[in-house]
């Protein structure tokens, strides 16, 4: 029997674990680039080449219901952004920094179930919950489903803030006789804001993005823009189809890009005073 090597197994050194990354690499983003080159093409049939041309992104600017689906999925995804990271806030600061002892574990837990549930189930219930009672109000149904949907990705990233900032900027301020809506608006904010704007990001982007739960809860005249490139798809693809889906992609791209600014590690507490945030608040600013 062969001796193990000296600090164990190491997959950097594997010689096959390099040729099927890019194996997995390129089968996941093959299609999308496929996708967007042929957004560009200039023949009404998708799988033939017909030269380099934006004609179908300018079908797609110039198409009134398409422009409609947009500025509902826009209206549905920032309303569903601002409620869902406002109770993520509070949910994170009440786990983190709340009394509860007991049934912490478990309230975390359900919380975060909406990324662990199938989103099919998520749609399915919420569609019985809202005929259960009776709730067609349109726009807020789409509305109050992707908060909840949304809640998870935007808590995320302030429970890790506010794990690695820390309590003791807070308890220095107490310690200076501050209230606690001064010391929350005045050092946890500005220090929790980079959380916030990431999960904000990604909470916008998943309600972008859903497919699912709006087509289960939307009714006639609040068609999201994935929804409606389902009914479109439906007669086929079209290269509206594949402009309208770079226009996401591009979206949702820069988006996931400003999560990973935004989310990248800071020095909070115990850094250099150099790069630590100023926080040099006198007894009279805090109280």
């Amino acid at each position: 029997m062969s001796k193990p090597t000296e600090g164990g197994f190491n997959w950097r050194h594997a010689p096959e674990f390099g040729f099927f990354t890019t194996l997995m690499v390129l089968f996941l983003y093959a299609p999308l680039a496929v996708l967007v080159v042929y957004s560009f093409n200039a023949n009404r049939l998708v799988t033939i080449w017909g030269g380099f041309s934006l004609r179908w992104f300018a079908k797609v600017v110039q198409n009134g219901d398409i422009q409609a689906a947009a500025v509902t999925s826009l209206i549905v995804a920032a309303a569903a952004t601002l409620c869902s990271v406002t109770i993520a806030v509070a949910a994170a600061l009440a786990l983190a920094r709340g009394r509860l002892f007991v049934g912490r574990g478990a309230a975390t837990g359900l919380i975060m179930m909406p990324l662990v549930v199938p989103e099919i189930v998520v749609a399915t219930t919420t569609l019985i919950f809202f005929s259960t009672l009776g709730m067609t109000i349109g726009l807020l149904n789409l509305i109050i489903a992707h908060t909840v949907f949304c809640i998870p990705f935007a808590m995320l990233p302030i429970q890790a803030r506010l794990q690695a900032m820390g309590a003791t900027n807070e308890d220095a301020a107490r310690d200076l006789y501050g209230s606690e809506w001064r010391i929350f608006r005045r050092i946890t904010l500005p220090l929790l804001m980079p959380g916030i704007v990431a999960g904000g990001i990604l909470a916008f982007v998943s309600s972008l993005d859903d497919f699912l739960i709006s087509f289960m809860v939307s009714g006639a005249g609040n068609t999201t823009l994935p929804v409606y490139v389902y009914g479109m798809m439906r007669m086929g693809v079209t290269p509206e189809v594949n402009a309208i889906s770079t226009i996401l992609l591009v979206i949702s791209t820069l988006l996931a890009f400003c999560v990973f600014i935004f989310s990248r590690p800071t020095a909070v507490s115990g850094a250099p005073a150099a790069k630590r945030p100023s926080l040099s608040l006198s007894t009279q600013e805090i109280t």
